[in-house]
Parts: C-alpha cells; structure tokens; sequence
C-alpha cells in the first residue's frame, strides 16, 4: 500500500523555506536489517534485562542504558559488548536451526563462530556469505565470559540484504553456565573485525 513519504524531522516532504541538512552519519548502513527482525520474538535465556532492547536502532548504538546481562553465559553482524571481564569470550551463531536449546547446541557444530576482542566499540563481524544466505531463523550463542561471572552485551545488529518470507525471522541469544578458567589474550577472528565506518 503506498505511503506518503515523512522526513527524519517528522514532517512531509515538501519545498521548505529553510535549509536543511541531515547528518547522514545517524542513518548507519544502508543494509542494516534492523527494520525487519521481529523484535517481540528476540528472546535470552536465563539473562538479565530484555533482549528485543539490545537490538536497536543505529542512533541509539552507543546508548548503554539498556543492555542484556548474560548470567554464568547474513553479511556481518554488529556487536558492541563488555566492559572488560565481561566481554564474551566467544560469539556462535547457529543458521536456521529453528528452536534450538542447550542440549542442541552442545551436539551441533556453529555455522560460524567470532573470538571477541575486549574492545568497547562497535565492532563488525564479517559472515561467510555462503553459509548465510538464506537465513529466516538464526541463534546466538556466548558460551562464557572473558573472566567474570557475567556478560554484558549493549548492541547487536546485522548487515545484509532482505527479502519477503512466509514466517518471521527470529533471533534467539542463548548463554552457557560459567567458564572461569583464565582466557588468553583474545585477539579476534583472523582480522575479520573491524570497526565500522574505519
């Protein structure tokens, strides 16, 4: 259905009698899919906080008010997490295993999995294409921290491009019980993070 067009400013396009500029950094990537992820259907397991809040819109992804704290634990995704210790030590992610739980993930091998440096900025993961390129379901799993008991993430979002599906996609963040074993110094995915607008 056609829909009348609506600037950032929260009114309709028309010949103003000002200028008026958009600063273009606020808008993110242009193939962020945070528009079309079925946020009422995001869900963690035995987390702290509300896990449809981390996924957020591009402007609000240094906002550190609302994150998801996870008890001891497509083209890229986007990951802003820590501080410190409670940095995940490593990020699966699980393509179209619809429902997975516990048990599951411990006998699946992940579609692909990140070492997460401990760096507060948002970092861009890159995904092997060819293993998400039809995705409509796909699971996060942080199987422990970089030391504390707990593990924070602020923001996660993804990169890629949207087609039309019958079902919803839907992500699903998991969390492992506590590793507290001493972690080397994590150095992060074979140089495939990066940060991104760098």
């Amino acid at each position: 259905m056609p829909h009348q067009h609506h600037d950032g400013c929260g009114h309709e396009s028309h010949d103003h009698d000002h200028d008026h500029d958009h600063d273009q950094s606020n808008l993110g990537f242009q193939d962020n899919l945070y528009i079309h992820i079925d946020r009422q259907n995001v869900m963690a397991l035995n987390a702290v906080g509300n896990a449809p809040d981390i996924i957020k819109p591009w402007h609000a992804r240094l906002d550190e008010a609302q994150f998801l704290e996870i008890i001891l634990r497509l083209k890229a995704m986007l990951l802003k997490a820590g501080p410190e210790g409670q940095t995940p030590a490593k990020i699966s992610l699980f393509a179209n295993h619809d429902s997975l739980d516990f048990d599951d993930i411990a006998d699946k091998t992940p579609t692909q999995e990140f070492d997460v440096p401990p760096n507060r900025e948002i970092g861009e993961y890159s995904l092997k294409t060819a293993k998400f390129s039809n995705v409509s379901h796909i699971t996060v799993f942080v199987p422990a921290s970089q030391g504390a008991d707990t593990s924070r993430i602020y923001y996660l979002g993804f990169l890629g491009t949207w087609s039309q599906h019958k079902s919803q996609p839907i992500i699903t963040v998991y969390e492992a019980q506590a590793n507290l074993a001493d972690h080397e110094k994590i150095q992060g995915m074979d140089g495939t993070w990066t940060t991104p607008g760098h």
